[in-house]
């Protein structure tokens, strides 16, 4: 079976475990989108793996991991994560493929992110300064872009680097009067990142269409969450990339045909990193509760997450677009100890009442939750491994929202390891 992942919120949903478990009975694993801005977490005993460009199915050793052309790789992060793992037994080789047409993220598309940010003052997007908006900008603009395959031919790749660099100078100098860039830094940064990254560097396309035909089991893992796609999401604060399960097929040069199953992500809470409209955030007692007790803080920037109650309207708005055939919900344990759980299940905008989500983020800003109350419940669920087995309340809980989301849950987490999930 093809399976494809997908984040159903803000990002952040746990993708990380669920792609982990999965590719259990998985022979490969897509990374299809985004860049170092994503933070899969694998909890794996007492080790904890956070991983920012490396499938999730990485940590298993039988596992060939895929990092698609969409994806905009920070060779420095990439070449730290194999490290990282190699270090903890965990090794890459002949088993690691990374795209050559993949787009390269270098110094100075971090330093024109932070600058950017920094102009915006109060109005920031809220980016992770990952320089992963601006290396998607020079991959659109086509003639300052580098790609992995670049680094085949270093000659070639320094002349391109003197005329990007020179181009950014000028940028860089006129609207930011920021001091100027060293190409010579960034060319040696390069041969070392050709040493260590080429020969996992190979035509990924070619690479899965032949596991295609070959019968593999191909597992697709899309990054940060669809409320966040480029085009669907709640633009500008998105991210640079589709998001979305539609990222999938222009990510990674595969139709999305070939995928007998999609599997969303969401919480069961809400959160968001950055800046832009959130209608069910807590922003007092029960969302410093949930960030406390779901540890909610970014894998990538450390920053707190703003937190809030599920948002049935947004689920089921991302369900539809991402053709979502079930459901797995993570941090059931995080809400144990609330007297009372919500759920939006419609907004009210104008005196109106919807339950059909826009994407327009000034609209959204004004939308104001239509909540549903459940009874809470006290009990730690991180030992239980039954549905039947949940306390009442918690059950209530899941099926309530699976009757506004109109899709299955069929996964349920109760706490960061493996063992802590329930099969339904």
């Amino acid at each position: 079976m093809n399976c494809c992942v997908v984040g159903l919120q803000w990002g952040d949903e746990g993708k990380g475990k669920v792609v982990d478990i999965l590719a259990e009975k998985s022979d490969i694993v897509v990374r299809y989108n985004g860049g170092a801005n994503a933070g899969h977490t694998v909890v794996i005993g007492d080790n904890s793996f956070a991983l920012h460009l490396l499938p999730s199915g990485a940590v298993r050793p039988n596992i060939t991991c895929v990092i698609a052309n969409a994806v905009a790789v920070d060779p420095e992060c990439l070449i730290n994560e194999i490290e990282t793992l190699h270090d903890k037994g965990i090794k890459l080789d002949n088993r690691l493929w990374v795209s050559e047409n993949a787009h390269v993220v270098l110094d100075y598309h971090k330093t024109e992110d932070k600058l950017r940010e920094e102009s915006l003052g109060k109005n920031k997007i809220g980016t992770t300064i990952r320089g992963i908006g601006p290396c998607y900008a020079d991959k659109v603009g086509r003639s300052y872009a580098v790609r992995m395959a670049d680094l085949r031919n270093l000659d070639k790749l320094k002349e391109k680097l003197q005329t990007i660099v020179d181009y950014k100078n000028k940028l860089f100098g006129a609207l930011y009067n920021a001091k100027a860039i060293d190409v010579d830094q960034i060319y040696r940064k390069c041969e070392l990142y050709a040493d260590s990254l080429l020969d996992f560097t190979v035509d990924t396309t070619k690479f899965l269409h032949k596991s295609i035909t070959a019968g593999k089991a191909i597992l697709f893992e899309g990054a940060q969450g669809s409320l966040l796609d480029m085009d669907h999401g709640t633009y500008p604060f998105v991210t640079s990339s589709n998001s979305s399960s539609l990222g999938m097929p222009a990510g990674c040069g595969v139709p999305g045909k070939i995928v007998d199953k999609f599997i969303g992500v969401a919480k069961a809470y809400t959160t968001r990193v950055g800046a832009g409209p959130f209608p069910s955030e807590q922003d007092n007692e029960t969302g410093q509760y949930i960030r406390a007790k779901g540890h909610e803080y970014g894998t990538t920037t450390g920053r707190a997450r703003r937190c809030g109650w599920f948002d049935a309207v947004a689920v089921s708005y991302t369900t539809t677009i991402s053709g979502i055939d079930c459901v797995a919900m993570m941090h059931l344990d995080t809400l144990a100890g609330l007297d009372e759980v919500k759920v939006c299940r419609a907004y009210n905008i104008d005196g109106r009442e919807t339950s059909f989500f826009t994407a327009d983020a000034a609209t959204l800003a004004e939308a104001q939750c239509v909540y549903e109350t459940f009874e809470g419940w006290q009990e730690d669920l991180r030992g239980v491994t039954n549905f039947n087995d949940l306390p009442s309340n918690a059950r209530n809980f899941i099926c309530g929202i699976e009757e506004m989301i109109a899709k299955p849950i069929t996964i349920i987490g109760v706490g960061p390891k493996r063992n802590q999930t329930i099969f339904r």
